[in-house]
């Protein structure tokens, strides 16, 4: 980018459009910006700062600092081999003239550049840059048409294809408007305000005054602007209210780019609906309306709640009207499903699950949840035996509430209304607890089951699930992952490490796929599903701060072993590197690895040694073999990796002093299999071939 200076000017462009989406425009806010930085910088057009602006209505791009005229570009143009261009008396050939002609040159203005191992003729071109305001008309229409959404549509006869329809596109380089024309829209200097308060189109004086123009016509372009708005007058509102508002992070986005002109608005319900589920109460609110909730102090729900309105303070009365007149009805139907799912109980709704399809070729919930059934109860009985009655009771009523009428009616409810409708069946906490549990953690880095009876039952169906799609072949590829099977894995790594649970990952798989047992697999299922639960064990080692190369000397063993051992393993392996001995070790230890063959090789036989180093080094060999062993089975692992390290003279002294490739093939090959000993037990530890 170019520095800017008194002649580099302000750029603006709106794209007028019909409402769009709000879950769109968070990026389509940094698609334009990016996309707008790629095009000035291939124009050649430098710029000092960029800004872009979103509402329902409008996406805007501004800039400072834009360049009056664009860089000056030298570039070289390659012809006909150097062979090609002049013939045997050295006079230029067809193939010559033809090339500098192209160009509007003379073959005596033709150079000769080296371009790979032959000699070819150049031109140097030198293109003087245009005047900035000469090239915006043609950039800033492909950043119109060059800006993608998740969704696209046409109207009227027109062929462009957008989110949404465009009305008016103002377009403005300093006091000039670059005028140019999209699909029948021709650009202007003029904008529009509020669609309700105030829609009549008006000038653009300047665009340092644009922002406060806007806001003279009700429309807060700025959205994080809107955004502390929206939070200032929720909060005050909810304290007004006696409580504190239920602030979600995604509401406020949502809303955020539902408004042009926020105002919030108080509004209450009956206390009668308090006696509804709060996440019931929240839910309706939230992902129906788009309304917030407010509680106490001790999080208990108030019968108050705020409505970001897109209209003037003086409306507050209708908007407070109409809201809770909505809000009345969606808790009356709430209500009503409620009361009519309490009537009967979950354990009598799991039968009905064999008549609801999990995947066609995978078969009913039914069958999906007697394979939860059979796995949660090999986990319980494998990790806390105490628990294996309650853990089946939990896993039985695991899917039962998917087909209650709140659940169809809300689907993010789905685990938190069958722990209320367990409470009330009479169920026992813990498993009322884990049917709630069951579905945590909901992403990334999300809260983990409190229990062990809701650990073991999130790992069990989150297990089912990706061996079963692995199973049909119904793999995660590239960005493709419709069943949502990485965020299930990560779920149970994350699970497993946060309980240290001393059972491995192929243990886990391996009794899951058990249970898959009239389903026809396709391709190597336990290689794919190690593989791909090795990757999400890297990821999460890898967030938790843990070096690379350290990571990859352990990960070969995260299907084997506990994930429990792989950590003490890194924090042994941290520890050990910066002892004294660590270098020479790893040096010693690599020269091994380096050397040894993968292929199987005959058992070390004593009667070959020849020399005193051979023999050293096997009794080092078995020293070492019969120290670790018991060290990596107490998961002492620190102490394991000196011992491993005390092998380091007695290799070094074998590498100097004994041809290991010897002509004797016995010889040779016993020598490698004495090697290959070493390297057996180290690779239980670690693959020290891995850390640098």
């Amino acid at each position: 980018m170019s520095e800017p200076s008194e002649t580099n000017a302000r750029l603006l462009l709106e794209i007028g459009t019909e409402e769009i989406p709000a879950r769109f425009l968070p990026g389509a806010l940094e698609n334009l910006k990016n996309l707008a930085a790629g095009l000035f910088e291939e124009y050649r057009v430098g710029f000092a700062e960029i800004k872009t602006y979103a509402t329902p209505r409008r996406l805007v791009l501004m800039m400072a600092g834009t360049a009056p005229n664009q860089r000056d570009m030298v570039k070289e143009v390659f012809g006909p081999s150097k062979k090609a261009a002049f013939d045997d008396q050295g006079n230029p050939t067809k193939a010559a003239l033809g090339f500098a002609s192209s160009l509007g040159l003379q073959p005596s203005d033709l150079i000769v550049k080296q371009k790979g191992k032959a000699e070819y003729m150049a031109a140097v071109i030198e293109e003087k840059g245009s005047e900035t305001r000469t090239v915006l008309p043609e950039l800033l229409r492909k950043v119109i048409l060059s800006l993608r959404f998740p969704k696209t549509m046409r109207w009227a006869d027109g062929s462009l294809a957008f989110v949404r329809p465009i009305h008016w596109i103002a377009a403005i380089y300093g006091s000039e408007t670059v005028q140019f024309e999209v699909d029948g829209i021709r650009s202007s200097n003029t904008t529009r305000g509020h669609r309700f308060l105030s829609p009549a189109a008006f000038q653009i004086r300047e665009i340092g005054g644009f922002i406060n123009s806007l806001a003279n016509n009700f429309v807060i372009l700025d959205q994080d602007k809107r955004e502390q708005l929206i939070r200032r007058g929720i909060e005050g509102l909810a304290v007004q209210a006696g409580g504190q508002p239920v602030l979600d992070e995604d509401l406020i986005d949502t809303v955020n780019f539902l408004v042009e002109f926020p105002v919030p608005v108080l509004c209450t319900f009956h206390n009668e609906y308090l006696k509804l589920p709060k996440e019931l109460l929240i839910t309706v609110m939230k992902d129906h309306q788009k309304y917030f909730a407010v509680q106490d102090d001790d999080g208990r729900l108030q019968n108050s709640f705020v409505v970001i309105s897109n209209t003037r303070a003086e409306n507050s009365d209708t908007v407070r009207t109409g809201a809770e007149r909505v809000i009345k009805a969606r808790f009356d139907d709430a209500k009503f499903y409620f009361h009519e799912d309490r009537k009967q109980p979950l354990s009598s709704r799991v039968d009905a699950l064999r008549n609801v399809t999990f995947h066609d070729r995978l078969g009913s919930l039914l069958e999906k949840t007697e394979r939860i059934i059979s796995l949660a109860s090999f986990l319980a009985v494998r990790l806390n035996p105490s628990l294996a009655a309650k853990i089946e009771t939990a896993a039985r009523l695991s899917k039962a509430d998917l087909i209650t009428g709140v659940v169809r009616e809300f689907p993010e409810l789905q685990g938190i209304m069958g722990k209320y409708y367990a409470l009330h069946d009479g169920e026992d906490a813990l498993v009322a607890t884990a049917l709630e549990e069951q579905y945590l953690p909901k992403s990334f880095g999300g809260k983990l089951p409190a229990t062990d009876a809701g650990a073991l039952l999130s790992a069990a169906d989150k297990a089912d699930s990706v061996a079963s799609f692995f199973a049909i072949g119904l793999i995660p590829t590239g960005s493709e992952d419709p069943f949502a099977l990485r965020r299930q894995a990560m779920g149970i790594v994350a699970i497993i490490m946060d309980r240290a649970y001393p059972v491995s990952l192929g243990e886990i798989f391996d009794t899951a796929l058990q249970g898959l047992s009239g389903i026809q697999f396709k391709g190597n299922v336990r290689e794919n599903i190690a593989g791909f639960m090795e990757q999400r064990v890297e990821f999460i080692l890898a967030s938790q701060g843990h070096d690379q190369d350290v990571i990859k000397s352990v990960l070969h063993l995260s299907f084997t072993h506990p994930l429990a051992d792989l950590i003490g393993r890194l924090e042994a392996l941290k520890q050990f590197r910066g002892e004294a001995i660590f270098p020479d070790f790893l040096l010693a230890i690599k020269r091994v690895n380096n050397i040894t063959p993968k292929t199987p090789l005959p058992a070390v036989r004593q009667d070959l040694f020849s020399q005193e180093e051979e023999k050293s080094l096997a009794a080092s060999v078995s020293a070492m073999v019969e120290k670790t062993a018991p060290l990596i089975e107490e998961k002492k692992f620190f102490e394991a990796f000196l011992a491993l390290s005390e092998i380091t003279a007695a290799v070094n002294s074998f590498f100097d002093r004994v041809l290991v490739m010897d002509k004797q093939e016995e010889v040779r090959a016993n020598r490698l299999a004495l090697l290959k000993e070493i390297w057996k037990t180290a690779f239980s530890i670690a693959d020290f071939s891995k850390l640098s």
